[in-house]
């Protein structure tokens, strides 16, 4: 039974200790070990190449998490400008001094891990709008006004991230901040203009803006036929991979496609495509289900907020997820153009972890701390 009941009394240490959503964070718990179990099999059965760091970030990461999740709503609702600015600041960093790799310019070396700023200005954008709708409140929101600090939240993120080049996660900053917009309130009319002009300007886009790869990138979702050995060969070799694993697939390190090296980015992007092969529909469905249910929890969290931006946090950063989990696995179907997008707590990387575990800790955090007072804007 869910508990839509809030309270204004203060929620002590042990008490927030005592609510914190367990069935989510076991689920988190489950999500990574598969990801531990798919890495070693994209390691040929060798735990320590890959899974064994996976593993360990997470028990770092996951206790960060829960930090995250026992600090008072308060205090991210007033960080949500510093560290949007304090992410503006890392992705000037990347211009200028930024790590290269796989032709782009992402990463800042911290000896540790590289870390990619732009993974969490992700997060950034959404708790900046939603600070920033909860600050002018609803009555506010239909203002044509109120569209330029949105606009500015998004924008300046999205030009320095296209910079790198990463178009994919540039989109991925615009649609998680249009999805607060939405969710806002912000005239639906605004949104249809938006899509007739994106609609426009797309093939302005394809000739002018994209970059040689980006244009390959959507020739060979269109058509992967036409250079298989080439643009097409990571879509081909993936479906060919999904569509050999059958309904139960191969068997746990019996993944041809990934033992004999036809498969690429086995381990990052397209983790999916070697669960797929070894575990089938079952396996793929197994893992989808898991998410889903991850995100239905962050909507139903959603539902007993209290205050504008917790509703919208939640929200947002649930949005955020889904958008990994539907690009990641669309792009390996070949349904998407093949972008830069790893899968939430399963594909190898420091950072894609991190930002999937801030966005978890956070969502938890407002639902934690459902119905505490909070500074200025409205109830809901």
């Amino acid at each position: 039974m869910i508990d839509f009941s809030v309270s204004s009394s203060p929620v002590t240490f042990w008490r927030k200790v005592k609510s914190l959503p367990f069935l989510l964070m076991a689920i988190i718990v489950i999500l990574t070990a598969l990801g531990a179990l798919a890495l070693t099999s994209a390691a040929e059965g060798d735990f320590y190449r890959w899974a064994d760091k996976h593993t360990l970030r997470f028990a770092f990461l996951f206790i960060g998490m829960l930090v995250v999740a026992l600090i008072h709503l308060k205090y991210w609702y007033w960080l949500a400008y510093p560290l949007w600015i304090g992410g503006m600041l890392l992705l000037i960093v990347v211009e200028i001094m930024g790590q290269i790799g796989m032709g782009a310019q992402r990463w800042i070396n911290l000896g540790f891990m590289n870390l990619q700023p732009s993974e969490l200005m992700k997060i950034a954008v959404i708790m900046a709008m939603a600070r920033y709708y909860h600050d002018i409140g609803a009555k506010n929101v239909r203002r044509y006004s109120a569209l330029i600090w949105p606009a500015v939240i998004m924008g300046a993120p999205m030009i320095l991230v296209m910079l790198q080049p990463d178009l994919g996660t540039a989109l991925m900053i615009g649609m998680g901040g249009i999805a607060v917009m939405f969710l806002a309130g912000v005239p639906m009319r605004l949104f249809i203009g938006g899509i007739v002009g994106l609609a426009l300007a797309i093939p302005l886009s394809y000739m002018y803006v994209l970059q040689n790869y980006q244009r390959k990138r959507v020739d060979t979702f269109l058509d992967p036929s036409q250079d298989p050995m080439g643009a097409g060969y990571h879509v081909t070799q993936s479906k060919i991979a999904i569509g050999s694993g059958g309904f139960d697939g191969k068997g746990y390190l019996e993944g041809t496609q990934s033992r004999l090296n036809f498969l690429p980015e086995k381990h990052t992007d397209f983790i999916f495509t070697l669960w797929a092969e070894e575990h089938g529909f079952i396996g793929g469905v197994f893992i989808m289900a898991l998410y889903i249910i991850t995100f239905i929890i962050g909507f139903i969290y959603a539902l007993s907020a209290r205050h504008i931006f917790s509703k919208l946090l939640i929200l947002g950063l649930t949005i955020n997820l889904s958008l990994y989990v539907i690009i990641n696995i669309g792009m390996v179907m070949g349904v998407l153009p093949v972008v830069g997008v790893p899968l939430p707590l399963i594909s190898y990387g420091g950072s894609a972890m991190l930002a999937a575990l801030i966005c978890y800790g956070l969502i938890i955090c407002a639902r934690v701390h459902r119905g505490q007072p909070m500074p200025k804007g409205e109830g809901i």
